[in-house]
């Protein structure tokens, strides 16, 4: 996967040397003035049409899901970058970042240390593709900060959450399982992402046989795998099924999610998520054709001929497509309420976690600001149903935006305001919950409230933030917020904890008696492993995180270790009997927790 061209390049003196200021809890960030720029090559850059062009080309397939131009996300705004770094620079750090860092370079070092990633070496590309990759860098050159234009919030804060994560004194013993089959030589391997059980039921021509539970781990390049004993088996291959399917440029895209009707072994029915190009058909859910397409998320139905074979033949129907700004924050969960009864009204609706896309980082934040647009929420749907617009599902009554009579909500959204709500699962005791991944300061842990909104674009964790403005800065929330209705995490950690949360499950086996009722999770990028006691999760309060240590083979280690990453790419997923287990897409290892104690 061709990852981050720039996400070590550094967008301004000013924030390098902000980078290197020790933290002090809570206190507010001092502007200091910009350091004069060396070595720039204000007329390195081609201003042909055609080198652009490429260029951008090659900017939407390698460097868009984590860089734009107005905002720093997954890697920094590159809206300067051109006119304060060296075009020489620029390629060599291209061609070999990893060399620029062990080499001890001031810029590469102290971004590093910032984002903590590191992109592979791309060799690969010519002089004249880093000519026209820099020439549409160039292009997009903004000679002024949104800083400086922003919404005057006074000071911003430069360390949100001051307190430390604590050690719970816990250990987790992992056995590893299986290496996933490789579905790319390069890192990552496999894009392992989600794992879900699909539960048996009695035979309907004998009742008293039952179908055994199964398990099922799914590959963002295109497939789906049972998991039988230690083997994955393919059961389905969307490639085959979707042709205009593509996994590109990396992230989430590609085979996004996927749910088995709570009745499958009645009715057949999977629906999965998936992406495609941008205009391979008309979007259900579009925007103004001046704001940009980068591709297509799209949810099917398949109708399953045989639900209890081991290979996957059958029919898809589409019920929805959705365009979105960039390739980051899509479609990436699907679900349906596993507590649900048959007689509940929420049993057979379909849950989906739709992120901003991107939007607001690109300047379209009021694309995810609005109760009639589908960006940054969870809808709800009955894919049984027909009463939507496209006549191809349902909306069902209870969703709080249909009730209400206004034909300006939308009638899908359950709960909003999120930036990319990427997992969605329930405790026990009823609470849905919620990961919402976090632009450049919080993670979010959210109980699910129909009707809700969390805030995003405005609100980030427990602070404020300006859409308009430097989106890496928080602020503390207005004295008047409880006029704003906004709902808040349960629980949230900043970025000097972990970069990306990695939504879990609250464990109830048998097996682990010290995480009973305890909700898992971890960081996507460092692998870290923490928890939260389900019990105390109230809408109001934050209740603390704690972190938990890893044991493989007797000896003590971390997910960095184990995968050869600074990127770890963790995943979580339950199997047979409650079973907690933990996985890494860069390396496609699967591991199975078989202990938690704590040493003496």
């Amino acid at each position: 996967m061709k990852f981050c061209f720039f996400l070590l390049v550094i967008t301004s003196w000013n924030m390098s040397a902000m980078a290197q200021q020790p933290a002090s809890g809570g206190q507010a960030r001092q502007s200091k003035p910009a350091a004069t720029t060396v070595g720039v090559e204000p007329t390195a850059y081609s201003a042909d049409k055609r080198i652009v062009a490429k260029g951008q080309l090659l900017f939407q397939n390698s460097c868009s899901p984590c860089h734009n131009f107005l905002q720093k996300g997954i890697g920094p705004n590159l809206g300067q970058v051109t006119t304060q770094v060296s075009a020489t620079w620029l390629k060599q750090f291209i061609r070999n970042a990893p060399e620029k860092i062990s080499q001890k370079d001031d810029r590469a070092t102290r971004l590093f240390n910032e984002y903590k990633q590191v992109m592979p070496a791309f060799s690969n590309l010519t002089e004249t593709d880093l000519t026209a990759l820099l020439a549409y860098i160039h292009a997009n050159h903004k000679a002024e900060s949104l800083a400086s234009s922003a919404e005057k919030l006074g000071a911003g804060l430069e360390n949100p959450i001051p307190a430390k994560l604590a050690k719970s004194g816990l250990r987790l013993r992992l056995s590893e399982v299986l290496t996933a089959p490789a579905t790319s030589t390069a890192i990552p391997h496999a894009r392992i992402n989600k794992m879900a059980v699909l539960p048996g039921q009695p035979d309907r021509v004998t009742p008293d046989r039952v179908t055994p539970d199964r398990v099922f781990l799914q590959d963002l390049r295109g497939i789906l795998y049972e998991l039988v004993g230690n083997e994955l088996r393919v059961f389905m291959d969307i490639r085959k099924e979707r042709p205009d399917f593509i996994p590109a440029p990396g992230l989430a895209t590609g085979f996004g999610s996927f749910a088995f009707h709570p009745d499958f072994y009645q009715n057949g029915l999977l629906y999965t998520t998936h992406t495609e190009k941008a205009g391979t058909a008309p979007a259900d859910f579009a925007y103004a054709d001046t704001i940009p397409v980068r591709l297509q998320w799209v949810l099917t139905e398949w109708k399953v001929n045989k639900p209890t074979e081991a290979i996957f033949s059958g029919t898809g129907r589409e019920l929805l497509r959705v365009n979105f700004v960039s390739a980051i924050h899509g479609l990436q969960e699907i679900t349906f309420n596993p507590l649900a009864s048959p007689k509940s009204p929420d049993y057979g609706l379909l849950y989906m976690g739709l992120g901003d896309g991107g939007a607001t980082e690109e300047g379209y934040y009021f694309l995810c600001n609005d109760k009639s647009r589908i960006w940054g929420s969870v809808a709800r749907i009955d894919p049984r149903g027909r009463n939507s617009t496209n006549g191809r599902y349902g909306i069902p009554p209870e969703n709080p935006y249909a009730q209400d009579q206004n034909p300006a909500t939308l009638g899908e959204i359950f709960c909003r305001g999120f930036r990319n709500p990427n997992r969605i699962s329930w405790s026990p005791d009823g609470k849905m919950l919620i990961t919402d991944i976090g632009q450049h300061n919080a993670e979010e842990l959210n109980l699910g409230i129909a009707g809700a909104d969390y805030g995003w674009p405005q609100r980030e964790g427990t602070f404020r933030m300006n859409p308009r403005g430097n989106m890496s800065v928080v602020y503390p929330l207005p004295s008047d917020d409880s006029s704003s209705a906004y709902s808040y995490p349960v629980a949230q950690y900043d970025h000097d904890e972990g970069n990306a949360i990695s939504g879990g499950f609250v464990n109830t086996g048998t097996s682990l008696p010290l995480l009973n009722g305890k909700y898992v999770f971890g960081d996507v990028v460092n692998g870290r492993v923490f928890f939260v006691e389900s019990a105390d999760l109230k809408t109001g309060t934050q209740v603390p995180v704690q972190e938990v240590d890893l044991e493989v083979d007797g000896q003590l280690t971390t997910f960095q270790k184990l995968s050869g990453s600074k990127k770890t790419d963790l995943r979580f997923g339950m199997g047979l009997h409650h079973g907690l287990y933990l996985f890494t897409k860069t390396d496609g290892k699967l591991y199975r927790v078989t202990d938690c104690y704590q040493p003496r």
